[in-house]
């Protein structure tokens, strides 16, 4: 595509060169108008105006990370308050300022309620409605790109004059915004960590800084072409395109940019995700080539070297995670194992301990299905003794060096549910399919542990909503918090569990687990979970085993059920949610409306790119 694109572009430019012009002193001269000390001033202006971004930016992190701080610092005390307090009472009541933030900025759609629900048209996935908070802050970022760009520019003086300036600042601006939309792309963003924000929502940042960054290279071409042209006409930009360096390095790059955001719209990158991923790493290091070439000898080269030298890092680091992970003693291997419902289950058997935290996901490569491609997925289940012996040793047991030696020895195993859908889990499932167990063995590829920041320690009642297989990113926080609650070491009282499933057969996908889970001490004390099963095929599927796991059939109430644990709610209340669009919308609008008469948080986990 970037090739057509580029051809046809410069075969416009050169159309006519044969004709022989002749060149003129004019021509070699277009587009530099300026005397050099107004260059220099201009650079200087440029340079003062690039850190003005990064200032700004930088900022906004610090803002962030003091607002997190304070966060982490109440639900720390709060945790601490609540070890030995049943009732917790202080605590159901709501701060009504910052309730109302929650409600109408934090938690709040940027229109009525859809946030996480997919926009389609026909066939094509058209991407996802930012939030309030997302869409004022992207505003925010855009009109600052738009008023440095255009800040401090003589339009009163010559035309030239100003489209030079112009030209200059857009140019600078690309470049250095290129230094966050690296930083934001990267999966090993120090911020994720620094402001508990998740990667989807850098993510969202980054595809945004992209587009900012194209449309500021446009203007940046744009405006030469057209200084260019009023001095003398469009023979002399084919002349210059021809045989100044500057020109047709800087027409590739551009070209090349333009190709990698019409690649990464929401239709193109969900129809054909792959070979949009090796198009687009491959786009971005054709069009950085052409770029360096482009600013040789110039101030904006020194902003693009941070960048590269930023993006090389994150994928060192990256490699380094991967080969760390999934080689030595025997290297990683994958058992995955059929299960009902067009699933699988895989378990990872790592080279190496992995203390694993709920919440937690990698990425996931296996050769003998794709080499190329690598895909995250919400780890369900640890087995490790390190991570046992680790907490035991918290609680006061005595670990031997014999313990130490053989845990270090061990391998960790890692259990993930995989839905099959198209692409590369339509290829695992199918490896899976030709064993005539039903189970094979793989070698795998594992880059992580990433996530595992949020926590829900500090909530006396805790709701825990999943649609689908959006539980195996849930089971990981039920077990810690069934485990604390036996512990002593955390302030949950109550914990719901509501599970929204197509089949009864979809039980059997976390069956195992859920088994060592209702066997754990003191589970009746504080665990309850809530079957709703969508298509049952009869009647007779649906039974409730017990007075604390019961089934219903349908689709649940999501605000009747919210609203019954609030009325008995004690201490702060968490509700967390991993499932389909619509059922994140439905429990984000159910805490909304509570926000300023209950103290409820939400959190929200989401696989969106």
């Amino acid at each position: 595509m970037c090739a057509i694109v580029l051809s046809t572009f410069t075969g416009v430019l050169f159309a006519g060169s044969a004709l022989g012009s002749k060149v003129t002193p004019q021509m070699r001269k277009a587009g530099h108008n300026e005397t050099p000390a107004q260059r220099a001033a201009a650079t200087v202006d440029n340079t003062r105006f690039a850190r003005y971004t990064l200032t700004v930016l930088s900022g906004i992190v610090v803002l962030l990370a003091i607002f997190r701080v304070v966060i982490h610092s109440v639900r720390y005390i709060r945790t601490l308050t609540c070890l030995n307090n049943d009732t917790q009472r202080y605590f159901r009541t709501p701060n009504l300022a910052y309730g109302a933030v929650k409600q109408h900025l934090l938690y709040a759609p940027l229109f009525r309620r859809r946030h996480l629900r997919e926009l389609h048209f026909g066939w094509f996935h058209m991407g996802y409605v930012p939030s309030r908070f997302q869409s004022l802050f992207l505003t925010a970022v855009i009109i600052m790109n738009v008023t440095l760009s255009v800040a401090g520019i003589e339009w009163n003086g010559t035309r030239a004059a100003a489209l030079s300036h112009l030209r200059n600042r857009t140019g600078t601006l690309s470049v250095i915004n290129m230094i966050p939309l690296v930083v934001l792309a990267g999966r090993n963003n120090p911020l994720i960590s620094l402001l508990s924000i998740s990667f989807d929502n850098f993510n969202l940042v980054h595809r945004w800084f992209g587009r900012i960054v194209v449309l500021q290279a446009l203007a940046h071409s744009v405006a030469e072409v057209i200084n260019v042209v009023e001095q003398g006409k469009w023979k002399t930009m084919r002349y210059l395109f021809q045989n100044n360096q500057m020109y047709w390095t800087g027409l590739v790059a551009t070209v090349a940019s333009v190709a990698i955001v019409l690649l990464a719209s929401s239709a193109l990158r969900h129809a054909f995700y792959e070979t949009f991923l090796h198009l687009h790493i491959a786009l971005i290091i054709f069009s950085l080539i052409f770029l360096w070439k482009h600013l040789e000898g110039t101030v904006p080269q020194k902003y693009l070297l941070i960048m590269i030298l930023l993006w090389a890092a994150e994928r060192f680091i990256r490699l380094a995670t991967l080969v760390y992970r999934s080689f030595g003693r025997g290297g990683s291997k994958a058992e995955l194992e059929l299960l009902p419902g067009d699933a699988c289950r895989v378990t990872l058997k790592m080279a190496r301990p992995w203390v694993f935290r709920p919440g937690q996901y990698a990425f996931i490569t296996v050769p003998s299905v794709g080499l190329w491609t690598s895909h995250p997925f919400s780890i369900a289940w640890s087995n490790n003794s390190a991570e046992e012996k680790n907490q035991d040793s918290e609680k006061g047991y005595q670990i031997t060096p014999d313990d130490i030696l053989s845990s270090s020895q061990e391998k960790t195993n890692m259990s993930l549910i995989i839905r099959r859908r198209a692409g590369f889990t339509d290829k695992l499932f199918e490896k899976a399919e030709r064993s005539p167990s039903g189970i094979t063995t793989v070698s795998v590829l594992v880059e992580g542990p990433y996530g595992g920041h949020a926590s829900l320690q500090s909530y006396g009642t805790v709701m825990i909503f999943a649609g689908g297989v959006g539980i195996t990113h849930q089971v990981p926080f039920i077990r810690d918090l069934v485990a604390g609650y036996a512990s002593g070491t955390l302030a949950a009282r109550k914990v719901v569990l509501v599970w929204v499933i197509q089949s009864p057969e979809h039980l059997e996908w976390i069956r195992p687990w859920m088994t060592t889970i209702l066997a754990m001490d003191k589970r009746r004390d504080i665990l309850r979970i809530q079957l709703f099963v969508t298509r049952p095929r009869s009647t007779k599927e649906i039974h409730s085993p017990s007075a604390t796991v019961q089934m219903f059939p349908g689709k649940p109430n999501v605000d009747t059920l919210i609203e019954m644990e609030a009325e008995n709610q004690i201490g702060a209340m968490g509700v967390s949610v991993c499932g389909t669009g619509g059922l994140s919308d439905d429990v984000r609008a159910a805490v909304r409306r509570r926000q300023g008469y209950r103290n409820i948080d939400f959190l929200e986990q989401g696989f969106t790119w």
